[in-house]
């Protein structure tokens, strides 16, 4: 049951379809002000995490695609994203851009190139599959001449390692959703309850993600311990949200990235 409900995750590009009216019940809505998916506009000016969030986008190898993703800030510079969001179909995305605490379709602490990338190597070789959820992180080093990205954003966010069952509570949900209604220039923050469906997965049923959200940070305070997946389709009438949680395989890639010539 678990394999054909991220199956059907999967394959909720959430740019071929269109959001219902609700697809997050009212009932189950934890946001202030949440609409239909459980979402509601951060507003302006953004301070704290909210600077460190930002928008992620890439050119689809060989063609003229741009994707849209999200991206946070950890302590270091480094910025936290999916991994579906750097490679595709065994392909890394080109010409990759971070623009943190991208507000209204400005870049005021500006757009910055990556430098470097890096995906659990599973990701460089193997389609997107349930299986390889729980893999669903990458990291990204960017950079400008004689600057570095938290002299633009402030300190980054501390990454919260947890372990499969540990209880994560109430976790904030921020991203730029693009689409019908969400016009992918501004931040949005939904409040979620989790549970975790096998090791390293959790789901939400109190956010439904549209397009633009895979990468978004899950937060807990100051702390990051998830980010957005997947989702299932927007026109399902209980739809949820697919986080991977911030565990082993990311320790083993946060290594990586610290000591890269390691």
């Amino acid at each position: 049951m678990l394999r054909l409900m991220l199956s059907l995750a999967l394959t909720a590009s959430p740019d071929l379809v269109m959001p219902p009216v609700e697809s997050v019940p009212h009932s189950m809505v934890l946001t202030p002000g949440g609409d239909r998916l459980g979402y509601v506009r951060v507003p302006h000016p953004y301070t704290g995490t909210r600077r460190l969030t930002g928008v992620l986008v890439g050119r689809v190898a060989g063609t003229s695609r741009i994707e849209q993703c999200g991206g946070t800030v950890l302590h270091g510079g480094l910025v936290l994203t999916a991994a579906h969001c750097l490679f595709q179909d065994g392909r890394m995305l080109r010409d990759v851009q971070f623009a943190p605490g991208y507000e209204n379709g400005r870049a005021a602490l500006g757009r910055w190139p990556a430098l470097r990338v890096w995906v659990p190597q599973r990701w460089q070789h193997r389609p997107y599959t349930p299986r390889l959820m729980p893999y669903d992180v990458g990291l990204v080093a960017v950079g400008k001449p004689g600057r570095r990205l938290e002299s633009a954003t402030g300190p980054g966010l501390r990454p919260l390692v947890t372990r499969p069952g540990t209880a994560l509570g109430r976790l904030e949900l921020l991203g730029y959703p693009a689409g019908r209604h969400y016009p992918g220039t501004e931040q949005f923050r939904c409040v979620a309850d989790t549970s975790e469906v096998e090791a390293g997965v959790l789901v939400t049923r109190n956010c439904h993600a549209p397009a633009g959200s895979s990468g978004s940070p899950a937060l807990t305070g100051n702390a990051v311990a998830g980010v957005v997946s997947a989702s299932s389709p927007l026109s399902d009438p209980a739809g949820f949200t697919v986080l991977t949680r911030l565990g082993r395989p990311f320790s083993r890639l946060l290594a990586r990235a610290s000591h890269p010539s390691a």
